[in-house]
């Protein structure tokens, strides 16, 4: 999966917190509304930069009445893992790289790594 540009990681920042919080998808307006402290942008820019990111994939968008609604595609931990999957692809020794990762996180990080491969490993119940 593609990475985003920072104006798309903004957006879809948004479009996340939207989603978590169980709002309505986010129209333009509501994406431009909640980004007017952090950035001077034009509507349109907005209206860009959403109709990019539902072309590219990374959102489903419909229609409510004249507006667009956008909604995210997957979550922000499924955009991150699939950015650290490419980057364990990008590596000619999977196996090192994996190794450095480990020994580069904190203990609170490895009892988390040690639960999920152990839910992941745990056999299904009969």
């Amino acid at each position: 999966m593609k990475g985003l540009g920072e104006l798309e990681r903004t957006v879809m920042e948004v479009c996340w917190a939207r989603e978590e919080a169980g709002v309505a998808p986010a129209t333009a307006r509501d994406v431009s509304r909640a980004l007017a402290d952090q950035r001077d942008l034009a509507h349109t820019t907005v209206m860009t930069v959403l109709d990019r990111l539902a072309k590219k994939g990374f959102l489903d968008r419909e229609r409510d009445g004249r507006a667009w609604r956008y909604r995210p595609v997957a979550s922000r931990e499924g955009y991150v893992t699939e950015l650290m999957l490419g980057a364990l692809n990008e590596t000619g020794d999977r196996d090192a790289a994996l190794a450095h990762f480990v020994r580069s996180v904190t203990q609170d990080e490895i009892d988390i790594i040690r639960q999920a491969l152990a839910d992941v490993t745990q056999e299904p119940p009969a």
